[in-house]
């Protein structure tokens, strides 16, 4: 039980990173402003994107409650942005421009990353 569960834990993750790194040159060719230099600097944006999205940005989010209450929580999308720009920073060949390059591909890569998170939850209750 426990192998098959890792089995299947380490097969959708590879499958989300892929997944995601397909997002990452994705919003690259359509948003102006971003841009990969390779499918390996996608797929380790993605890992980062990710770990950025796990760790710092709930912090972020709890120091920004009562701006995110006063705008009924649209100041998370400029959260999200600031995101996707650090992991830009942190990831030599992605380069993230402006910040409405940040906004536009911060959306498209929530948007994409959450459809890929309930095609993946519905394949294990399957």
């Amino acid at each position: 039980f426990l192998i098959s569960f890792l089995k299947d834990s380490m097969l959708s993750f590879i499958l989300r990173l892929l997944l995601n790194a397909l997002a990452v040159l994705a919003i690259a060719y359509f948003v102006p402003g971003v841009s990969v230099r390779s499918f390996g600097v996608a797929i380790i944006a993605a890992l980062v994107l990710g770990i950025v999205n796990a760790l710092v940005r709930p912090l972020f989010l709890i120091l920004s409650l009562p701006i995110n209450i006063l705008t009924l929580g649209l100041f998370t999308l400029v959260i999200n942005a600031l995101m996707f720009w650090l992991a830009s920073k942190l990831v030599s060949g992605f380069e993230v421009r402006n910040f409405t390059a940040a906004f536009f591909g911060a959306i498209v890569f929530w948007l994409v990353s959450w459809i890929t998170s309930g095609l993946l939850s519905e394949r294990r209750s399957s």
